[in-house]
């Protein structure tokens, strides 16, 4: 709804983000609220939909947080090379690289498909929680020192928020995640099978991981300001209006009284 909001990268990977945390919740309302098991034998699975979109999510808070470390680290490299449409395929990528994945799991026998599952989880969970936690440390770091020289202005501010936000995102991601990370590694490792709950409704573990996909959005629209500013007057305000019959031209009088 707002093009200028959509020249910058970083509202694609939020856009990103968003859309896979809205089908986490679609998915959750199958597997979490009724009464079915989404396992590889189960007839009312999701055939790996489920945990894909949490996948999805994964990554493009991983992918929105390198992002941010290129930007603020490499800002003339990252200005040059990282164009809107680069971005565009690079969030592109992981989506299509993820569905492959769901065709792979759904071609090959159940045990392959659940050996090459735990595999992938498991070195992709380890890279990710130490890369996010790395590129954390530093991107605080990195900004603390570049901000510090530059003049105040409003375009410092606007960064000084942006880098908050995306650490403040991580940072909740890694409180709900790392739960279920160390559960399902302990599980794994001792070779007996993990408490199986009557479904993904009652499992606190997988509770908390999708809780990320209602956090995420909320706190993206709470700590950015014309992101915030976008859905009050274009989400929420003009259809309130409409509804009564009042004509766009006609707001800021109404706003007044």
């Amino acid at each position: 709804m707002n093009r200028s909001l959509r020249n910058e990268n970083r509202f694609m990977y939020m856009l990103s983000t968003c859309l896979s945390d809205f089908c986490t919740g679609v998915t959750y309302y199958y597997a979490g609220v009724m009464d079915v098991r989404d396992n590889y034998d189960s007839p009312t699975r999701t055939f790996t939909l489920a945990l894909i979109f949490l996948g999805l999510s994964f990554i493009a808070i991983l992918a929105a947080q390198a992002d941010r470390y290129v930007a603020v680290s490499a800002p003339f490299i990252y200005s040059q090379r990282m164009t809107r449409n680069r971005t565009l395929l690079v969030i592109l990528g992981y989506w299509v690289y993820l569905f492959l994945i769901v065709v792979v799991n759904n071609s090959v026998p159940v045990e392959v498909a659940q050996r090459v599952t735990f595999i992938v989880a498991f070195v992709g969970g380890i890279l990710s929680v130490n890369i996010m936690i790395g590129l954390n440390v530093r991107l605080l770091f990195i900004a603390k020192f570049q901000l510090g020289r530059e003049p105040p202005s409003k375009e410092r501010d606007n960064k000084r928020a942006s880098i908050y936000l995306i650490v403040i995102v991580a940072v909740c991601f890694l409180i709900d995640w790392l739960p279920l990370f160390i559960n399902g590694f302990v599980c794994n490792f001792r070779g007996s099978e993990c408490y199986l709950f009557k479904n993904e409704g009652t499992n606190p573990l997988r509770i908390l991981a999708r809780l990320n996909a209602v956090v995420t959005p909320l706190l993206y629209i709470r700590g950015c300001t014309p992101l915030r500013s976008t859905v009050m007057i274009k989400v929420w305000r003009i259809p309130c209006y409409k509804s009564k019959g009042v004509k766009p031209q006609n707001m800021k009088t109404v706003d007044k009284m």
